[in-house]
C-alpha cells in the first residue's frame, strides 16, 4: 500500500453517484475502523450514527448549509457524536479507566474545569475523524468532511440524550464530472508547514 499516494488522491468529494450505495461489508469495516480510532487515555468519549435513511438524510440536508445535495446524494451519512454531560462521560468512562489513565484525566483535564473537558472531549472526537478520512480511501470509499451542518437541528432530528452530534461525513462514490477530484483540479498544499 502507498499511503502517499492514497493521500494525494484523497479529497472532499463535492458531487456524488446518487445511485451508488456502499455494501454491508464496507459498513462493517468503516464500523471497526472507528471502534479501533485512538483517544487520550483511552477515553473514548464518542458515539457514532451511521444514517443510511434517505427521508432522514433530507431532513438532514435541510440544514446542511453548502453540504446540502451532498448528503442528499451520498450513500450514508456518518454522524460523530461526543456525550452531552461531563459527569455521565466521567462515570461511564473515565470511572472504568486504568488508576493511572484516572490521575492523568484528574491532574491535566478535569482540574481545568468543565469548559475544558468538553473541549478535550471533541478533540478525542476530531481524532476518530481523521482515522476514518484516512482509512476511507484504502476502502475505496468517497467522503466529505461537514463542519457546514446545523448542530442544533442535527441534535432535534437525531434526539439523542446522552450524546449531541459535532462533525459529519457523507460516504459514497464520486460522479466523475466532480471537479474536485485531484485528477481534474489538482490538490493545493502549504510547502511552508514545517517550523
Amino acid at each position: 500500500m502507498d499511503v502517499l499516494k492514497i493521500l494525494r488522491e484523497r479529497y472532499t468529494t463535492k458531487l456524488y453517484d446518487s445511485g451508488y450505495r456502499l455494501q454491508v461489508e464496507e459498513i462493517n469495516q468503516i464500523k471497526e475502523i472507528l471502534r479501533l480510532a485512538p483517544s487520550s487515555i483511552n477515553s473514548q468519549p464518542w458515539a457514532f450514527e451511521i444514517i443510511e435513511d434517505d427521508v432522514i438524510k433530507e431532513r438532514l440536508s435541510e440544514h446542511s448549509m453548502n453540504n446540502s445535495e451532498r448528503v442528499r446524494a451520498a450513500s450514508h451519512v456518518i454522524v460523530f457524536h461526543v456525550y452531552r454531560s461531563v459527569e455521565v462521560f466521567e462515570r461511564e468512562r473515565i470511572g472504568r479507566l486504568a488508576e493511572g489513565a484516572q490521575g492523568f484525566y484528574r491532574g491535566y483535564v478535569a482540574s481545568r474545569g468543565e469548559v475544558a473537558v468538553r473541549a478535550w472531549m471533541e478533540r478525542q472526537v476530531y481524532i476518530a475523524l481523521g482515522v476514518l478520512l484516512a482509512a476511507l480511501p484504502v476502502l475505496g470509499v468517497d467522503s466529505t468532511p461537514m463542519e457546514g451542518i446545523d448542530l442544533e437541528a442535527y441534535d432535534g432530528i437525531l434526539g439523542h440524550e446522552k450524546y449531541r452530534p459535532i462533525v459529519a461525513v457523507a460516504l459514497g462514490r464520486r460522479d466523475p464530472k466532480d471537479e474536485n477530484q485531484p485528477s481534474i483540479t489538482p490538490k493545493s498544499r502549504r510547502t511552508d508547514v514545517f517550523l
